[in-house]
């Protein structure tokens, strides 16, 4: 049995793919995990296309098929390009998919994904402008307009985590090359490491945030924190003037954080109000794989920009 309107979503992450099949209204019909062969880049196009061909089974049907992954194909060499797998580095991801799926892909960015998720169905669902910001192991974001991701002519519209963070001039040295990122003061690893500095004791970044408000320790951690997130996005804010900030990633359930940093981005950010709201994401870890299925447009809509296939 065949079904129309399917649509087929794929994060491609560094030890996992998960799959998915979206029924017309974006409800999640069949979702499916298998791991990432690492270091195995014939591999891991073999895995997504059997992982694919197993969904649309499950689903009755094919759909189109929407591909997040991190890194972005390269507008001048049409290669992929900063993936933390370093295996799909340099190869034509999009093309080698389409040829052994025999069908069209659309490929963007996961953070990008996210930001369409939750611009689609979640937290950013009837916003005209959604960041979305991954607060994880790295950090990133995704700027969507009118439900439809910006890509950029150099293929990295929102990535802020690389921008220098405001306000700091510690030299911390980035693996992309540069000093100070806002990625070395805003991920959980650097929440780890700055409470391990200052206490002597490993602990992770939810362990961290756990010890707020009963010890200095992390209470101090927390406040620095917050401060930066709030210069970062009052950056963001400055230029893009987004209806709704988003967070994912591990920090993004700090409860916290949605209280402080509003009451703190103002003193950056050029009004007298901020209209714009900082929201809790709705898809949780699932919105790599949604957002991948959103990449294809509604049936006789726009077009979405920066994908390919």
């Amino acid at each position: 049995m065949s079904r129309s309107g399917l649509r087929v979503g794929i994060d491609l992450g560094g030890t996992k793919i998960e799959g998915a099949v979206l029924d017309p209204s974006g409800q999640v019909l069949v979702r499916k995990r298998v791991p990432t062969p690492a270091g195995d880049y014939g591999g891991t196009v073999r895995a997504v296309v059997g992982l694919i061909r197993e969904v649309e089974a499950c689903a009755g049907g094919q759909g189109t098929v929407g591909i997040g992954t991190p890194g972005a194909i390269s507008p001048f060499s049409g290669l992929l390009r900063n993936s933390n797998s370093v295996a799909l580095n340099g190869r034509p991801l999009d093309r080698d998919l389409e040829t052994a799926l025999g069908r069209p892909v659309r490929l963007a960015n996961d953070a990008d994904c996210f930001a369409l998720a939750e611009a689609a169905t979640g937290a950013g669902a009837g916003a005209g402008t959604v960041f979305g910001v991954i607060l994880g192991t790295g950090v990133g974001g995704g700027l969507v307009i009118n439900g439809t991701p910006q890509a950029g002519p150099n293929r990295i519209a929102g990535e802020w985590g690389h921008n220098p963070q405001p306000g700091e001039n510690g030299g911390r040295t980035c693996y992309c090359g540069r000093t100070d990122c806002v990625e070395l003061y805003l991920s959980g690893p650097a929440v780890a490491r700055e409470y391990q500095q200052a206490g002597g004791i490993e602990l992770t970044a939810a362990e961290v945030m756990d010890r707020v408000g009963g010890n200095a320790i992390a209470g101090a951690v927390f406040d620095r924190y917050a401060t930066r997130l709030a210069r970062a996005l009052a950056v963001v804010i400055n230029i893009v003037d987004p209806d709704v900030v988003i967070l994912g990633g591990g920090m993004s359930n700090v409860d916290r954080l949605y209280v402080e940093v509003p009451e703190r981005w103002g003193q950056w950010i050029f009004s007298e109000r901020v209209a714009t709201r900082l929201a809790r994401n709705r898809h949780g870890d699932s919105g790599g794989v949604v957002g991948a299925a959103w990449l294809w447009p509604v049936p006789g809509g726009p077009a979405r920009a920066g994908s390919s296939g």
